[in-house]
């Protein structure tokens, strides 16, 4: 079976520099990533935290791979929803290649390590456009893309296939 895969592509008029910026800022975060801000020094093997507004963990996970400004990895797992901390770790990559001086191609993707049931991986799927277009739209045009965060997936089931084995 292949792994699952969920992969978000844009594009913005911005320098590698200014994404990576954006990416690993927490100030910067909260205004594109529905209030949550990253926390890490970003250095490989450093956890990593996705902190709400009111300092709940919403995702933690380790840094696998940082290199600025075009590669950031980190596991992930979901903290804020009690039946999604029993679901495997995903690793979440951050691929920015820059297409001339002022624009690049950033590419999201999650790699799952196990069958996840198709509702837990439209979460993603629905969530990560809006979070990159929220980036996109700070950096092209300074404002925050002010919209609604997506409802999260139905908790995974005791028939999910990453389930079974708990």
């Amino acid at each position: 079976m292949s792994t699952p895969q969920t992969v978000v592509v844009t594009y913005i008029a911005a320098t590698a520099e200014q994404v990576w910026q954006a990416l690993t800022d927490p100030v910067l975060s909260v205004k594109y990533f529905f209030g949550r801000r990253v926390e890490s020094d970003w250095q490989v093997g450093s956890p990593f935290v996705l902190r709400m507004d009111d300092g709940k963990v919403d995702s933690q996970g380790v840094v696998l791979a940082a290199e600025p400004p075009y590669r950031l990895s980190v596991t992930w797992r979901v903290e804020w929803l009690e039946a999604f901390r029993l679901l495997p770790e995903v690793v979440v990559t951050w691929q920015i290649d820059a297409l001339g001086d002022e624009a690049v191609r950033l590419t999201v993707s999650e790699l799952h390590q196990e069958p996840l049931d198709e509702q837990i991986l439209q979460g993603g799927r629905n969530g990560w456009p809006l979070i990159l277009a929220g980036l996109k739209t700070l950096l092209e045009t300074g404002r925050q893309l002010n919209v609604e965060a997506p409802k999260p997936p139905p908790a995974p089931s005791a028939q999910s296939p990453a389930m079974q084995d708990q």
